[in-house]
Formats: C-alpha cells, sequence, structure tokens
C-alpha cells in the first residue's frame, strides 16, 4: 500500500513493535542494541522534527531505523495514534528508530477530535495542545470536560442519556486526565475503569498495562483488583517470542500453550517481568499476584473491542475464576530467579 500518511490504534503499534523485536536475534540484536542506544541520543531532535545530522545516527538509520519504515511502506510523513492510550515506552521506542508519532485524543461526540500532537508543539507522554476552536477544563474528580462547536449537541431520541452526559453546557467524556502549564492534555484512564482497593486507593491501569506491554514477552495485559485488598495482573503472552525463548531454554516444543504457560521457568519469567514494574510503583500499585493466560485476546471472544482497546469487563467475567483464587491463596508469588536483564528491552 505505501502510505504516505499512517494513522493507527496503539495496539497496532504495539504489533509493529514486537515483530521488529522478534525479528532480531544473534549479531542482528547486537546491531539494533546499538542503533537503539544511537537513536535513544538524538530523541529529542526526533520529537522537534529535526532529522539528526551525527554520523552515528545516519549510520544507524542506514542499518536498522530505514529498514523499519520499509516494513511500514516507507514513504510515511506522518505517523498518528488515537484510540487510546499510546503508553510513554513505546511513543519513545519509536522516536529513537526516528518515527516521531503524534499522539491525539477525542471521542466520536466531539467531531472527533479534542487534541493533538503536532510537529510545531509536541510532548511526549501527553496527547497535545487542545483544537483552538474547543475549551478543555478539569473536572473536581479528575474528569475531562470539554465544549465548543464541534461537540455535539445529544444523542437521537435519548434525552435522559443526554442530560447525564453533560454539566451545564460542559461535555463529560469520561476520561481522567489533566492539563499541564503549558496546555499540555494528558489523558490518564478511563473514569470507568479506576480501579479502587478496598482500602480506597484509586489505581489507573492503563499506564501500568503500557509500561507492561513494552517488553517484548507481553502481548496484552490487565490489571485487576476493583474492590480487593490489592492489584494483580493477567498477562497474555506474545506467544511467539516466548515460544522462541521456550525452545532456546530447553522446554519441549511440543509443548501447548497451555502447558507453556504453566512450565515453572515461564512463570518465573513473568513473575520477574512484574517484579521488575513493581519497582516504579507506589506501595499500594505493586501487583501482588500474577496469571499468565493461556491464550490470545480477540474481538470474537468479546474481550477486545473492534478498535482492539481491552474490555476489562469482560476480560474479568471470562476468567472470574482464576481471578478468584488468585485472591483466596494465603501467600502471594515468591521471587523467582529469573532473566529480567536479558528481557526488558
Amino acid at each position: 500500500v505505501r502510505p504516505t500518511l499512517f494513522v493507527a490504534v496503539p495496539r497496532v503499534y504495539e504489533k509493529i513493535h514486537n515483530k521488529v523485536l522478534q525479528s532480531t536475534q544473534g549479531t542482528k540484536l547486537r546491531i539494533f542494541n546499538w542503533a537503539l542506544s544511537v537513536g535513544q541520543k538524538h530523541r529529542h531532535k526526533i520529537l522537534d522534527d529535526i532529522i539528526p545530522e551525527s554520523l552515528a545516527w545516519k549510520l544507524a538509520n542506514r542499518l536498522v531505523f530505514d529498514k523499519i519504515r520499509q516494513g511500514v511502506g516507507g514513504r510515511a510523513r506522518l505517523f498518528l495514534s488515537g484510540g487510546a492510550p499510546l503508553g510513554r515506552e513505546l511513543a519513545a521506542w519509536y522516536a529513537d528508530i526516528g518515527i516521531r508519532i503524534d499522539e491525539g485524543y477525542g471521542l466520536t461526540e466531539t467531531s472527533p477530535v479534542i487534541a493533538v500532537n503536532v510537529s510545531s508543539q509536541h510532548k511526549l507522554t501527553t496527547v497535545g495542545k487542545v483544537l483552538s476552536n474547543l475549551e478543555v477544563k478539569i473536572a473536581s474528580d479528575g474528569e475531562v470536560l470539554v465544549r465548543g462547536p464541534s461537540v455535539f449537541k445529544g444523542y437521537w431520541n435519548m434525552p435522559e442519556e443526554t442530560a447525564s452526559a453533560f454539566e451545564d453546557d460542559w461535555f463529560k467524556t469520561g476520561d481522567i486526565g489533566h492539563l499541564d502549564e503549558k496546555g499540555f492534555l494528558s489523558i490518564t484512564d478511563r473514569k470507568k475503569d479506576l480501579i479502587k482497593t478496598s482500602g480506597g486507593k484509586f489505581i489507573a491501569p492503563q499506564p501500568i498495562e503500557n509500561s507492561l506491554k513494552a517488553n517484548r514477552f507481553v502481548g496484552e495485559a490487565a490489571v485487576v483488583g476493583d474492590k480487593r485488598r490489592f492489584p494483580s495482573v493477567l498477562i497474555v503472552p506474545n506467544f511467539p517470542m516466548l515460544e522462541d525463548w521456550a525452545r532456546s531454554h530447553g522446554i519441549s516444543a511440543t509443548a501447548t500453550r497451555k502447558e507453556l504457560v504453566r512450565s515453572s521457568q515461564v512463570q518465573a519469567l513473568y513473575h520477574g517481568i512484574v517484579e521488575v514494574l513493581n519497582q516504579n510503583l507506589t506501595q499500594y500499585e505493586k501487583l501482588k499476584k500474577v496469571l499468565v493466560l493461556p491464550e490470545e485476546l480477540s474481538i470474537a471472544d468479546g474481550t477486545l473491542t473492534p478498535s482492539m482497546k481491552l474490555r476489562r469487563r469482560h476480560l474479568e467475567q471470562r476468567y472470574h475464576k482464576q481471578i478468584d483464587a488468585l485472591y483466596t491463596e494465603e501467600h502471594p508469588h515468591a521471587k523467582a530467579e529469573h532473566p529480567v536483564a536479558k528481557t526488558r528491552k
């Protein structure tokens, strides 16, 4: 197709990221890691829409970065993301390989864009500045409210739903966020997805999930724990990567996925990934239990939306017995020896 404009939901960018990591093994991996280290030093230039001119970056671009761009057609001048949070780690990784993703935000009810990053005004981890024709304010509970001519007037023949969607003339987006001093908008999570532990602490699951999905062995992650003592996480492996890893660690190639995720080595791998993440979380956010799932999520089984967003409640219903079992076990998982340092990139 070779598009010049590449617009995708984060799940597509995650799959490209995983495919790149899966295809870089052996000597290729060493070259890739070197190129990535060069890219990290020039990240700020990519985000400022400046092509680096250092010899090292030009070499890294020729050996690695340009080949990745060729994989998505080779002609794309602009990359945009929306529909769900992109995640800091993923956005930074793309910037390090020379691709600035302009993340935006909006709803169908807002026609649809509220804010978007652009080349002249771009800030990592935000969805950019609010469009000039709109006003945005943050409610006392953190909800993003918006008003302006591109915001809809109401739902067709649904007066009660329309009334509940507005606070005076401000549309209630249902998203939690904040505006910084320069006017950049950040979206933390969906209001309905916030997890409240039995201790009264609120946890925004999406930033935690996005950090986990930045690991090459994680395909999908879902934090659970609403009204529970502590949060836990359900992890769907990136099965192609996991299966390659399993073969290199002497795990039978004939094992089914159910047998594979039950392996003590695989369990240690994923518990280790979570332990590394926990070091950067506050005490009440730390994930105490891990459930590795033997099957991928899909639109067909109701666990993903058509735009590839996680349907948390559907997932919790599907695995409610296993989740309940996590909280009936007396002790959280024990720390195990694991190759974390080799799996983080």
